[in-house]
């Protein structure tokens, strides 16, 4: 969805000036060319690993070798080599990116038919009276979009319909926002199938995404029991008094700019063919993970998956040809940023491989952990990703970018890669409910009338909790 001009307000004055993910990879690839006539060249001795199928880096076999620094010409062919070996083209992130683009176009199909919308609006409906429980209804509902496809971007249309029904329940602005960008929130930290998160940061880890998909159901579950608790609490406590809203000097404006605009038109019921687009919906995310379980499905066999349920549901949902091949392009191309932004990432680690200085950084950080315990590692990784995330706030390019270098280190730790991978998507799903270069951070607060301070003071003692929920379940894991 692309923002309005009200997302770029002048309520957030400071962010204007940053670079987007894009400038920021690619600077990456130029420091990484520096680097790699600076920075040692050398290489591990690889051995094949029976469990994860490739070979490994050997620890204590680290020499040097050949220098091969990276010329301007090298740093302007990494993104293109991103997607695939120009050399032998064989794929590095072309398969992924496709992936991406067919998901973006199911997406746009099954939006197209209004099913998703009219579900969420007939929800709310059901609940007058008992207003409060929409809040945990809601958010399970954003959860499980979070979850299952990283339902992001997707959350800003929301906005103008819930934040009203809020408002007219006795609540304010500050609430509708929270229901839907921590609903959300909470289920990409706990991702679960993911393809934008966890499948990703696990193909560039090396290991299957189901793997360590328990885990990640208890951070789903506690994160979103603590999210919910953590908003209610909150609600209640304006509903009983609005001077207690830290929106409270907005109340008469946020009232006159969102009833006014309150949709009093919506279906009164699912239609049949949107209740079957809502079936299919589900079943293709189950036939996913029934595919990558037991089939040994993985990029080609999940895009052509997609690609079938779209057509599946367009022909169902039947709008006439054009439309439905408009709402897939439409669909596709809104993730076209996610697609490119891969293969930019997978640049840098292109560079690195090409200069001989990956192992190098591995060495160095081998020295680092050699006395570190896998709780403090766990923990230690945790804190990187999320540091990493406000410089690369795109969850498939932060993965892309550091699970190649990092989860081999885990290796070294004694700590099994698919922590590694949950400890990357658990931090980056924290970072991403405040981060100020995260265009659904900055777009729902500017749409929902919520200053960027406000949210801050809101949202903070939400992130220790929900940090601690992480730290501590991925802890308990690597000591079991």
């Amino acid at each position: 969805m692309t923002l309005t001009s009200q997302s770029d307000s002048t309520e957030h004055p400071s962010i204007g000036w940053f670079p987007t993910a894009y400038t920021i990879l690619f600077a990456l690839i130029g420091v990484m060319a520096v680097l790699t006539w600076i920075v040692p060249a050398g290489e591990y001795e690889r051995a094949a690993n029976a469990l994860l199928g490739k070979d490994v880096p050997v620890p204590g076999t680290y020499q040097l070798v050949e220098a091969a620094p990276q010329n301007l010409i090298s740093v302007v062919m990494a993104p293109i080599a991103g997607f695939y070996d120009p050399a032998t083209y064989e794929p590095n992130a072309i398969d992924v990116s496709l992936f991406v683009l067919i998901v973006g176009g199911f997406l746009g199909v099954v939006t197209a038919t209004g099913a998703i919308d009219t579900g969420i609006s007939l929800a709310m409906r059901r609940l007058a009276g008992r207003e409060k429980w929409m809040i945990p209804i809601m958010m399970a509902l954003f959860a499980a979009g979070g979850t299952t496809y990283g339902m992001a971007e997707e959350t800003l249309a929301f906005y103008l319909l819930l934040i009203p029904i809020m408002i007219a329940a006795g609540y304010d602005a500050l609430t509708g926002v929270a229901v839907i960008m921590l609903g959300a929130g909470v289920g990409v930290i706990g991702s679960t199938i993911n393809p934008f998160s966890t499948a990703i940061a696990s193909d560039a880890a090396g290991v299957a995404f189901t793997e360590g998909i328990l885990l990640r159901f208890a951070i789903l579950g506690l994160s979103w029991l603590a999210a919910v608790v953590f908003v209610m609490r909150y609600a209640e406590r304006v509903r009983r008094d609005p001077s207690r809203s830290l929106v409270a000097d907005m109340k008469a404006a946020n009232e006159a700019h969102f009833l006014q605009r309150r949709d009093t038109a919506a279906p009164d019921k699912l239609t049949e063919v949107q209740i079957i687009v809502l079936v299919l919906f589900v079943a293709t995310f189950a036939t996913m993970i029934w595919g990558v379980a037991s089939q040994g499905w993985w990029m080609a066999e999940m895009s052509a998956l997609f690609l079938g349920a779209a057509i599946v549901t367009g022909t169902v949902a039947w709008m006439g040809e054009k439309p439905v091949v408009n709402a897939f392009i439409d669909g596709a191309r809104d993730l076209l940023g996610v697609a490119l932004i891969i293969g930019l990432a997978r640049g840098i680690v292109i560079i690195m491989h090409q200069g001989h200085i990956t192992d190098t950084f591995l060495h160095t950080f081998e020295g680092w952990i050699s006395g570190m315990s896998e709780v403090t590692f766990i923990t230690a990784l945790f804190g990187i990703e999320a540091l990493m995330s406000f410089l690369v706030p795109s969850t498939s390019g932060l993965a892309v970018l550091t699970m190649p270098i990092l989860a081999p280190l885990s290796d070294f730790a004694g700590v099994s890669r698919d922590l590694a991978v949950t400890a990357f998507q658990t931090a980056i799903g924290i970072t991403n409910l405040v981060a100020p270069t995260y265009a659904v951070v900055v777009g729902g607060l500017a749409i929902g009338r919520v200053p960027y301070n406000k949210w801050l003071r809101f949202i903070w003692p939400l992130l220790i909790i929900l940090s601690l929920i992480s730290t501590g379940l991925l802890s308990a894991a690597v000591l079991l």
